[in-house]
């Protein structure tokens, strides 16, 4: 019979794979629960962008930049920012629609993440 050599064996314990698992488990919790509202985030800026660029809009008055948002906004199924909570503005020649809001995002219990959502189409 052989006897192994103590320094070559390698590998996790028990405790280090649980630890490791449960980090795990709350990266994905958590993954899972951000997602969704980073990617209406994106969808939302990327519609404000789309509105801002639009020809012809350039001249629109407030009222109708709020009512293009809102066609694209029932297009992408946006629920978070309604077109009353967009700021329209003008730079010169060039339309500026901007919004900003708070989403609260229940994990676990009584933990909840904030983030705070915000752009605007002059950057």
């Amino acid at each position: 019979m052989s006897v192994m050599n103590r320094t070559s064996q390698r590998g996790l314990t028990l405790t280090a794979l649980l630890f490791g698992g449960v980090i795990l488990v709350l990266v994905a919790v958590l993954g899972i629960r951000v997602v969704p509202d980073v990617v209406e985030y994106s969808k939302i800026v990327s519609n404000i962008k789309a509105v801002a660029q639009d020809p012809a809009l350039r001249q629109a008055s407030v009222a109708d930049a709020r009512k293009a948002y809102e066609r694209r906004a029932m297009v992408d199924h946006i629920s978070a920012i309604k077109p009353q909570d967009i700021e329209v503005a003008r730079n010169g020649n060039t339309l500026v629609l901007s919004f900003a809001y708070r989403k609260e995002i229940p994990l676990f219990g009584p933990v909840s993440l904030v983030i705070d959502f915000e752009a605007n189409t002059d950057q």
